[in-house]
């Protein structure tokens, strides 16, 4: 996505902030630190003033461990989204607009992390639907990577390399149109 705005008029810095294993709202019971929620104030803070927020996260809501479902995960979004809206800028600067991305369906999780994903395939169905529903309530733009792409062939959850250029040219002409 970066490297195709840059490409374009549109000139950006990405500044990502990933961490495997992230959740919406609720810790890992096996490695800490993985609440999507705390710290975000923090990290708008530090790098304010941004252009945009784009919050994927949510396929680590549905891990074997946890029984919630869509509804719950968007709920988690909603909190997070708060907390953006909320962060404690310096007076002045604009708190970013938001852009909500859905990830993919799970499928039939494989591989070594099967288990860690155990019956996510059911629990995250109409997670497209509730991601919408925030996004149009909290006045957040939105994007379904389901509609670009499926679940890795390797492990059934996340994205593949291919898989993250196809959300990637995706979704820059969306983010372009924000930034404009």
């Amino acid at each position: 996505m970066e490297n195709l705005l840059n490409q374009s008029e549109t000139k950006v810095r990405v500044i990502e902030n990933c961490l495997n294993g992230r959740r919406t709202v609720w810790d890992d019971p096996f490695l800490p630190g993985r609440k999507g929620v705390d710290g975000i104030q923090q990290v708008i803070e530090m790098h304010s003033p941004l252009d945009l927020v784009i919050l994927a996260l949510g396929t680590n809501d549905f891990q074997s461990m946890h029984d919630f479902n869509a509804w719950h995960s968007a709920q988690g979004i909603r909190t997070i989204v708060n907390r953006i809206k909320t962060a404690p800028v310096e007076p002045g600067m604009p708190i970013p607009p938001i852009l909500l991305v859905t990830p993919p369906i799970i499928e039939t999780p494989k591989g070594l992390i099967a288990p860690k994903f155990k019956g996510g395939e059911n629990k995250i169905i109409g997670l497209s639907e509730e991601y919408k529903k925030i996004s149009d309530d909290m006045q957040c733009h939105y994007f379904d990577c389901s509609s670009v792409t499926t679940a890795s062939k390797v492990d059934g959850i996340h994205l593949d390399k291919d898989q993250h250029h196809l959300v990637g040219a995706a979704i820059s002409p969306l983010v372009a149109s924000i930034l404009s």
